[in-house]
């Protein structure tokens, strides 16, 4: 099996302390920084843009996993390469030219993935998958840390897993939103590889332990 990535969302960090958090996952058993990226329009809320993830990145060790709510992404792809994404993910619901948009995260140097929105079926995405690094699910509604995880999301995940596995693909399946210890191994059993987690790990005692936790569950 390979291995299961934990990817903290700095979405749920303490701003006033940017760099000592960035440096806390450095220092932690994650393997990203998941970073979210809001405009207002595609999601009621807005979070950070580019220099801030300018801020994270040079303090970071561990790639960046960039992940655009915002309308027409392919507007500003190059500038997010440019500050140091690692990779880039766009929603499906987001862009007209989803496959010209792609190609142009390929293009800028980062790895390229889909983003879906809880009630977006998997099967729009049957001839476009083999152009994905990753595809990102949403396991709450996109827009607001700390919601509660919604059930769908394992059904999901296993017509996506069929999907990638009947054509011998490596995309990787992340899951994003309300992702905790108590159900991070049902999301692996479903077929998950990837695993953002925000307010589970920056609201608790030890942020360090917590990631430790959660990356030995996924892959025990």
């Amino acid at each position: 099996m390979a291995e299961k990535l934990i990817a903290p969302s700095m979405l749920a960090s303490d701003f006033g302390n940017l760099q000592r958090d960035t440096e806390m996952v450095n220092n932690s058993d994650a393997d990203w920084f998941h970073i979210d990226v809001m405009d207002g329009h595609f999601v009621p809320n807005i979070s950070y843009g580019m220099p801030v993830i300018s801020a994270i990145k040079k303090h970071a060790t561990k790639p960046l996993d960039v992940h655009l709510m915002i309308e027409k992404p392919e507007r500003y792809i190059e500038e997010f390469a440019k500050v140091g994404a690692d990779i880039i993910t766009v929603h499906h619901e987001s862009t007209v030219h989803l496959h010209r948009t792609l190609r142009q995260i390929k293009d800028a140097g980062c790895k390229a993935g889909i983003v879906l929105n809880l009630t977006t079926p998997v099967s729009v995405l049957e001839d476009i998958l083999p152009e994905c690094y990753m595809i990102l699910l949403m396991s709450i509604n996109p827009g607001f840390g700390g919601q509660k995880f919604e059930d769908i999301t394992y059904q999901r995940i296993k017509k996506l897993r069929k999907m990638i596995d009947d054509r011998n693909l490596n995309t990787l399946i992340e899951i994003d939103g309300g992702v905790t210890d108590k159900n991070i191994k049902k999301l692996v059993d479903a077929g998950a590889d990837v695993f953002v987690a925000g307010s589970h790990v920056f609201r608790s005692e030890s942020q360090p332990q917590t990631i430790k936790t959660l990356k030995e569950l996924a892959n025990s």
